[in-house]
């Protein structure tokens, strides 16, 4: 599989609710319209770097389109109005301003280790997802 994306989604992999996240969205992308990549692997990394976010304190879900990077309830928003079925109809939340929208996502992201366990090693996508990962 020779995917080519310049939508790039950046998760904690070892926040179990970051990785659920990411299965939910790959089973809904079957025009792959999208790349992954941990905040811990190398590509990540350097990401956090040219954007100056933190290398170790991985609270937010992040969209890479191009060079423009999104970030928290945004960057879901934008993720959704791209999958197939009703998803992209909860793309109409983005009228709400993001300090609202973002007062429940930090509040969430807050929680998710409390609530949705974390791992000790990175997750492992299952083989035929294999190519989308940027390590």
């Amino acid at each position: 599989m020779n995917v080519v994306s310049d939508k790039i989604i950046l998760f904690d992999g070892m926040c179990n609710l970051c990785s659920e996240s990411v299965q939910f969205v790959l089973k809904r992308d079957p025009k792959l319209k999208f790349r992954y990549a941990s905040l811990q692997s190398n590509f990540g990394q350097e990401i956090a770097r040219k954007y100056q976010l933190p290398a170790k304190d991985f609270d937010s879900f992040l969209l890479l389109e191009g060079d423009k990077l999104y970030m928290r309830s945004t960057a879901a928003l934008r993720v959704l109005k791209r999958l197939n079925g009703l998803w992209p109809l909860l793309y109409g939340l983005i009228i709400i301003p993001p300090f609202i929208r973002n007062v429940i996502y930090d509040w969430i992201a807050a929680n998710r280790y409390k609530w949705f366990g974390k791992k000790t090693e990175c997750w492992i996508p299952r083989p035929e997802w294999k190519d989308l990962f940027l390590e």
